[in-house]
């Protein structure tokens, strides 16, 4: 891989369109699963492209909080949304009787801090009697909690998570920038007295800060019926979050076996994001959230809905949130709201991306962080005469920096493109896919299917590209064996304001890249070369059209 670092840039890409293209023939099956549920109208809204049924919603009341912990929010806060920017009690029971007719049958209520809003009892109230429901919980920093939960208990709360991260006052106050202490102990007891069994104490476990009390909150079970569940600590905007401060599962673990050797598994429940664990003998148990280090994902059945109404269908996901509010508010139908929330449903990518930036990833993808350092770093070197030999590239701006091109001035327009390649495979293993006797599989097929999910991943895999809804992708390979080559063609639609002539490149080089990567352990001599990857045609660009011209001597066949 250190070799790869050291090539010229198209090399680099390919070693980094590599890693893809080493999944795409493994997820064949899922690929096919993900087609049918874009393409059948009878698939439940809130399932997402990977199978997954969502049926537990979180809320979030308020951004506003009574704490200051420093691994939440800065010490001087964080900028609030306006009032009126909030979503309202209405607005809020309307969502809810929404998503609980599609499926959802739990709702829990966060922050912020939920105690904080001055309509929670109504809110409660009006949310357990939509019918549906099973479950509503709420997490908590206990505050408050000693003087309401008995009214939030009367009104329907039915499960209750309290965060508390030290058992010693003194931290807790230099934890949170407040006082506290006591009160988040007495409503964990007044929450046991009222029989809320198990209550959830949710602790985040952070390196030379509260990993000393690992084994003081497992005594903490042994008289009580509670699971305190060791969450690793989660990167936030505002917490200065870095890999040192996180203490691992299994290093936690193997801190409290320690003490408590005989500290044994539970069995989990389905949808759990935390691995649960007791000593035996004791009235609670532990759990463990792993999201850094051993994700939840495949089973995550959960999506969330921000105070400001904002649809986040993953907790990292920052970036392609959808403002439900802003639905409600401009008067849009039910059909409407429904085409809103599959679309982003369907969106939702199979594995968060928070645990991208720590140390494991960077030992299991070697070099991919170090090459777009390296990207960045030479644009940066730039000198003028190469800033003006640039001016004319859609893709740089005036001062010779990387720039995505602004369509949105563009008319939609039906776009075509259509590419092709070659791969010289050799008699040997022309012989072999012919015969369909590649240890691998069938080479052809798999490369096809290659080809078509790379053409819909082309913005993912080229950072200035624009993210298209495709209409069709079509990827042909053909086996000449008088030439020993495969011959891969491409062709992709689409209707809209930029073409698709990437797609169909892409389409065609990870079918390429697929095709030698099935066909390598056969290649002895290392002679498969591929080539001629270039773009056919297009149509229904601003520019015109285009068609390449063959010669008769062309090496197509």
């Amino acid at each position: 891989m250190n070799e790869d670092l050291n090539c010229a840039p198209v090399n680099k890409y390919l070693m980094f369109v590599t890693v893809t293209v080493r999944l795409s023939y493994i997820l064949v099956n899922l690929e096919e699963f993900r087609e049918k549920l874009n393409n059948n109208k009878d698939v439940p809204i809130l399932m997402d492209s990977f199978g997954r049924q969502h049926t537990y919603l979180r809320i979030s009341l308020t951004e506003r909080c009574n704490l200051r912990c420093t691994y939440c929010m800065p010490a001087n806060g964080v900028p609030l949304t306006k009032k009126d920017k909030i979503l309202s009690t209405d607005e809020i029971i309307q969502l809810s009787k929404y998503f609980i007719d599609e499926g959802v049958n739990k709702i829990r209520l966060t922050g912020g801090e939920p105690t904080v809003r001055k309509d929670i009892h109504e809110i409660i109230s009006q949310l357990k009697d939509i019918r549906g429901l099973e479950t509503l919980a709420m997490t908590t920093n206990g505050i408050a909690l000693t003087r309401m939960l008995p009214s939030l208990q009367r009104a329907g709360l039915d499960l209750l998570n309290i965060s508390l991260d030290t058992l010693k006052p003194e931290r807790f106050e230099k934890f949170t920038l407040r006082r506290g202490w006591s009160k988040v102990v007495a409503s964990i007891d007044l929450a046991i007295q009222l029989g809320y069994n198990p209550l959830k104490i949710n602790t985040v476990i952070m390196r030379d800060f509260n990993d000393d009390e690992l084994v003081d909150f497992v005594q903490f079970t042994k008289d009580r019926p509670v699971d305190v569940r060791f969450i690793e600590y989660m990167p936030f905007s505002g917490n200065e979050w870095n890999t040192k401060k996180m203490v691992p599962f299994l290093e936690m673990k193997k801190i409290i076996r320690k003490k408590y050797p005989e500290f044994q598994r539970l069995a989990d429940k389905p949808n759990d994001t935390s691995k649960a664990y007791h000593v035996p003998g004791f009235k609670g148990q532990i759990g463990f959230i792993t999201s850094m280090t051993q994700n939840f994902c495949s089973s995550c059945n959960r999506l969330r809905i921000t105070a400001d109404g904002n649809l986040k269908v993953c907790l990292f996901e920052g970036k392609n949130e959808i403002s439900l509010r802003d639905a409600l508010r401009n008067g849009c139908s039910n059909e409407e709201l429904k085409s809103i929330i599959q679309n982003a449903v369907l969106k939702k990518k199979k594995q968060h991306a928070a645990n991208f930036q720590t140390k494991n990833y960077k030992n299991m993808v070697p070099g991919i962080q170090s090459y777009l350092f390296s990207i960045l770093t030479q644009l940066a070197s730039v000198q003028q005469h190469n800033i003006r030999l640039c001016s004319s590239l859609t893709h740089v701006n005036d001062s010779g920096k990387a720039s995505m091109v602004d369509v949105g001035n563009k008319n939609i327009t039906h776009r075509t493109a259509q590419a092709q390649g070659f791969i010289y495979v050799g008699p040997k293993i022309t012989k072999l896919i012919e015969e369909n006797n590649i240890k691998k599989g069938d080479v052809l097929t798999i490369a096809q299917l290659a080809g078509i999910l790379a053409a819909k991943k082309t913005s993912d895999l080229i950072p200035l590209c624009h993210s298209l809804l495709l209409n069709n992708v079509k990827v042909d390979l053909n086996l000449n064996k008088t030439s020993y080559t495969v011959k891969i063609r491409s062709e992709v639609k689409c209707s809209g304001k930029t073409g698709v002539e990437m797609e169909a490149l892409t389409a065609v080089s990870i079918a390429a890249l697929t095709v030698y990567d099935m066909c390598k352990a056969a290649d002895l001599s290392h002679s498969m070369q591929i080539n001629g990857i270039e773009l056919v045609s297009k149509t229904g660009g601003q520019r015109g059209d285009y068609h390449k011209k063959f010669s008769t001597d062309n090496h197509a066949s």
